[in-house]
């Protein structure tokens, strides 16, 4: 992408791209929610899978305004291994009294949302700095 001198413009890329990387951590952080609140599931017949924990997928986009942005393109499946227990009276026990438990660790889980809120508010940020420049910039223009 060219360099661009106009301080307008650019504040409206980086707003733009700023903006796709909010939504893409607003999805992440649903995904999370979703992931916690699944943590402590069982299979629902014996032997049966209980909830697999879930990961979102980005990738590079261009945006309208010509910058690169990030969306989320999907949510995977965590293929890591259920815990299981011996609970032999548990309804969702298989035949040796096992009970498969969710992948969904929540100590992760609380540090992935802790991650994705952090990044959230360096991109408002972003989007704070870049409309103090335009008003700036309008300011100086003014004069």
């Amino acid at each position: 992408m060219p360099i661009n001198n106009n301080p307008t413009t650019a504040a409206n890329v980086a707003m733009s791209v700023a903006a796709s990387a909010l939504k893409a951590q607003q999805s992440r952080m649903r995904v999370i929610a979703e992931n916690i609140a699944n943590a402590d599931s069982t299979a629902m017949t014996p032997g049966g899978d209980p909830y697999r924990r879930q990961t979102p997928v980005f990738q590079a986009e261009t945006l309208g305004s010509g910058g690169k942005g990030v969306a989320m393109t999907k949510i995977a499946a965590d293929e890591t291994p259920f815990h299981t227990t011996y609970d032999p009276g548990h309804p969702a026990a298989d035949a040796k009294g096992y009970v498969k438990t969710s992948n969904v660790d929540p100590l992760t889980e609380a540090l992935d949302m802790r991650s994705a809120q952090r990044a959230y508010e360096a991109n408002l940020n972003v989007i704070e700095t870049a409309r103090a420049m335009q008003t700036r910039t309008l300011d100086i223009l003014k004069k």
